[in-house]
């Protein structure tokens, strides 16, 4: 068993990642709107101290974490360190005296305090110097709001301000005109501008490997061949593959001795990994972190489904936020890649079982719940293991990630 949580990115001003927003789900069945959010927290907290632990979801960042009055009351954030949580108060929570006191006793205790979904009333000026993070709902706050927000908060420098449902790159510069600190949506996965760019002889040595490796009949001397025209390519594949996720008894020491000890599948994975890491290299991080996770969550879903070809089902996945990579509609760089009709077709058409997997995958990076259950009951998926098959892909793509570093 596992955390039973999804989570959002939140990026600073660089789109590099501050932090993630755990969205909590409770175990199998029932989506969050039919819990009560004392209880949501409550379990929240249990399930990452006792059970499960925050590391997998987190790493080395903070994870914003909602409290209501009656949690707060119960002292809650202090069962999580301080290092580790924001502690985010309900937008449902009503200021009053007794959130004062609430506030500024975990302030003196270190924690980070921010407001969810703030709607501006002069009775939080009390609550200003307590307060590091305010979040606002972008898209439902004039811009008028927001500057009598900002005038409000002018003599409290440390408060920043988060920009929540942040989903174009144009509502993002606007958010970082008027002075946002963090942002909060998928914005950075969505392209930019629509535009070819041309891959670098880097990129066309990786997608020639990735089209020797996806025929049936793999011919092992002449990969060996293309791998010894690329030093930096060959070291990054005995790296990987002396790396701590194979558990090698003895080391890897020739092109050749790596290919056969990782295997087609292996080998078809980290040339995916490594083609989608060299392309996004001027993107942020997230982007790539948030591939990974996708692949390895659709070939967790392919393995519980049992029908669909599990390789499939993870290069979809890894190639799903192509067109955010390369600023260019996902018709365009489909029509570019030797990838297999299916792939093709649940991306540029969204049609077939790996477009449902895309789905529902989708589902849970929003925390959308309901839609998730009912996607997981209509593709006749076992529902107590597919939030297993999320946090597996969330702990491999932490792997991943150290071992594809330079």
């Amino acid at each position: 068993m596992y955390f039973y949580a999804a989570r959002q990115p939140i990026l600073d001003r660089n789109k590099e990642l501050y932090a993630y927003e755990l969205l909590f789900r409770d175990g199998l069945e029932n989506a969050f709107p039919d819990i009560d959010g004392d209880e949501a927290t409550s379990r929240m907290i249990e399930g990452s101290q006792f059970s499960y632990g925050l590391d997998d979801f987190l790493g080395d960042k903070p994870g914003f974490i909602n409290f209501t009055l009656e949690t707060l009351q119960k002292n809650y954030p202090s069962m999580l360190p301080k290092e580790q949580v924001v502690v985010e108060i309900l937008e449902t929570v009503q200021p009053g005296k007794r959130l004062l006191a609430l506030c500024q006793q975990l302030k003196e205790q270190g924690y980070v305090l921010a407001l969810d979904d703030y709607i501006h009333q002069p009775v939080w000026r009390h609550f200003y110097p307590f307060i590091d993070i305010i979040k606002i709902d972008f898209r439902s706050t004039s811009t008028d709001t927001i500057q009598q927000v900002k005038t409000a908060i002018a003599e409290f420098p440390q408060i920043k301000l988060l920009a929540e449902k942040v989903e174009t790159n144009e509502e993002f510069q606007l958010a970082l005109d008027m002075g946002f600190s963090y942002f909060q949506g998928y914005f950075f996965s969505k392209p930019e501008m629509m535009q070819s760019k041309a891959l670098s002889p880097a990129q066309m040595t990786l997608a020639e490997l990735l089209y020797e490796t996806s025929k049936s009949d793999m011919d092992l001397g002449k990969i060996t061949e293309v791998f010894q025209r690329d030093v930096h390519l060959s070291y990054k594949l005995l790296r990987y593959s002396n790396s701590a996720i194979f558990k090698r008894r003895a080391e890897i020491e020739t092109i050749k001795q790596a290919l056969v000890v990782l295997g087609q599948a292996e080998l078809k994975k980290f040339l995916s990994l490594l083609f989608t890491a060299q392309i996004s290299s001027d993107k942020p991080a997230e982007l790539m972190r948030m591939s990974m996770t996708r692949a390895r969550f659709a070939e967790g879903l392919a393995q519980l489904q049992g029908k669909v070809d599990t390789a499939k089902a993870f290069l979809t996945g890894l190639m799903s936020l192509m067109d955010a990579i390369l600023d260019e509609p996902i018709e365009s760089v489909m029509s570019k890649l030797p990838l297999a009709k299916e792939i093709k077709e649940a991306l540029v058409e969204k049609q077939g079982i790996l477009a449902d997997f895309m789905q529902l995958i989708q589902y849970y990076e929003t925390g959308n719940w309901s839609q998730a259950n009912a996607a997981i009951a209509s593709m006749q998926l076992p529902a107590a293991q597919v939030p297993d098959a999320y946090h597996t892909a969330i702990q491999w793509t932490n792997e991943q990630m150290k071992a594809l570093g330079d």
